[in-house]
């Protein structure tokens, strides 16, 4: 019967991550079968607590976000949540021995949006790498299954790729995040008098990350190469077109992908796996 109870864990994490990202759900299913699962996990779990500090605004979020917490470190130690998002994860932490320490980190950014407001370049890169690159480093451990010579080996472009998929997200979500949240991650950013320049120079900082993420991508194992490269496609499909915007529309507009541009891209991506040329 705990067969059951994991698989309605499962189902609720791979629920989550489609009912919040038809981009990632959609890229999740492009990996190899083994790795799927795993995947969901991490994200419902990252989805829940990042749920906490910005949309749970009616509620004590501080306490909130300590019980997350909390109830987290008890589920890895003792194997079992009843908490299904907590449980899923809670397996998949212990059977691919993520290093607790990105768990501590991600919390630790997650707090950052209770407190914080603005940031300077330190913090921009704390909030960064505990937001963003845990998240893509914990799914590293899952892509290499086991192996630590791959996983130190791609580690720097698992975290470019969650870096530049974050800062993406930054300029994405601007709209709300400033006028709702009263958050600016870019140091030194003033979005009130967003000019050209400031645009330019975070744009030229995420085109490195991307430049350095595509390079582990291309050396992942097989069975998570496709699935990465394609997630990589789209942020980079979605990273281009705020390029090509003016710097106040950041500020009166979310950018997405449509669902024909992502077909594209997916349609593009299989050609040139098929060649072997990712």
């Amino acid at each position: 019967m705990m067969n059951i109870f994991h698989e309605v864990s499962h189902m609720c994490s791979k629920a989550t991550t489609e009912k919040y990202s038809t981009s990632f759900s959609s890229a999740i299913r492009l990996l190899h079968k083994d790795l799927r699962t795993p995947v969901y996990n991490i994200y419902g779990f990252v989805r829940f607590a990042d749920e906490i500090v910005d949309t749970f605004h009616a509620y004590d979020k501080v306490t909130l976000l300590e019980e997350f917490k909390k109830e987290t470190y008890i589920s890895i130690e003792r194997g079992i949540s009843l908490n299904p998002i907590l449980n899923s994860f809670q397996q998949t932490v212990n059977e691919f021995n993520i290093d607790l320490h990105l768990v501590d980190a991600f919390f630790h950014s997650m707090e950052m949006d209770l407190t914080a407001s603005d940031y300077d370049c330190d913090t921009y890169k704390e909030y960064i790498y505990g937001s963003a690159e845990v998240v893509g480093l914990m799914c590293l451990y899952v892509f290499c299954e086991g192996s630590q010579e791959i996983y130190d080996h791609l580690k720097p472009s698992a975290q470019a790729l969650g870096a530049a998929f974050q800062k993406v997200n930054f300029l994405r979500d601007a709209k709300a995040d400033y006028q709702q949240l009263s958050r600016t991650y870019f140091p030194g950013v003033d979005f009130n008098n967003f000019t050209s320049c400031s645009k330019k120079k975070i744009e030229e900082d995420i085109a490195l990350d991307f430049i350095h993420a595509y390079k582990g991508i291309a050396q992942l194992p097989v069975k998570a190469r496709f699935g990465v490269y394609v997630a990589y496609k789209y942020y980079l499909s979605l990273f281009n077109k705020i390029k090509k915007a003016q710097p106040k529309s950041i500020l009166h507009q979310r950018f997405r992908i449509p669902n024909y541009g992502k077909v594209y891209i997916l349609a593009k991506a299989s050609v040139r796996a098929q060649l072997n040329i990712l």
